[in-house]
């Protein structure tokens, strides 16, 4: 007689294939889109900031393409990037910029990508300014779930340094 339990632990779980393929298809698209943001803002205005953003999501890519080098502990990485996720990107809203036209005035908040924004057009700057601060602010969706992979991934990129400088202390014990 066959013990069922016993199959059922050795044999593979459709999620755990999913849950590989998803892991490897964010990681590639991450690397490419972090390659591609810094090589196309290389020349921009904030290219320290857009450097450092491309560089999170390479890295981030890059670990999660490579589970098999870095194994880091599932349930304390996700509340870490949860967490980081949520403070960064709350954090973010505390930095605003302005642009100011001829006939608009745009305010923007959230960092690294203004995903919170109020705005209006007027016959001048003045009153375009009056009718901004009155208006109501927008949410971006796109722009909000890019800042908060953002900021995931830095919590992820926190866990991941934390774990080699564990696996560094227990190497030099021995």
């Amino acid at each position: 007689m066959v013990d069922e339990t016993m199959i059922d632990e050795k044999a593979p779980s459709r999620w755990a294939a999913a849950g590989r393929t998803a892991r490897w298809l964010l990681g590639a698209l991450s690397l490419v889109c972090g390659v591609t943001w810094i090589l196309v803002t290389v020349h921009s205005p904030s290219a320290a900031v857009d450097l450092t953003v491309g560089a999170v999501f390479a890295a981030a890519g890059l670990v999660l393409l490579m589970p098999h080098r870095i194994r880091l502990p599932r349930l304390v990485t996700a509340i870490v990037m949860a967490m980081v996720a949520i403070a960064g990107a709350a954090a973010g809203l505390a930095r605003g910029t302005v642009r100011v036209g001829e006939y608009a005035y745009i305010a923007d908040r959230g960092f690294p990508v203004a995903w919170v924004q109020r705005g209006a057009i007027a016959e001048d700057a003045a009153t375009a300014e009056r009718l901004a601060r009155s208006a109501n602010w927008t949410l971006d969706l796109i722009s909000l779930a890019t800042n908060l992979l953002f900021w995931a991934y830095v919590g992820m990129i926190f866990v991941v340094v934390a774990v080699l400088i564990q696996r560094k202390a227990q190497e030099s014990r021995r």
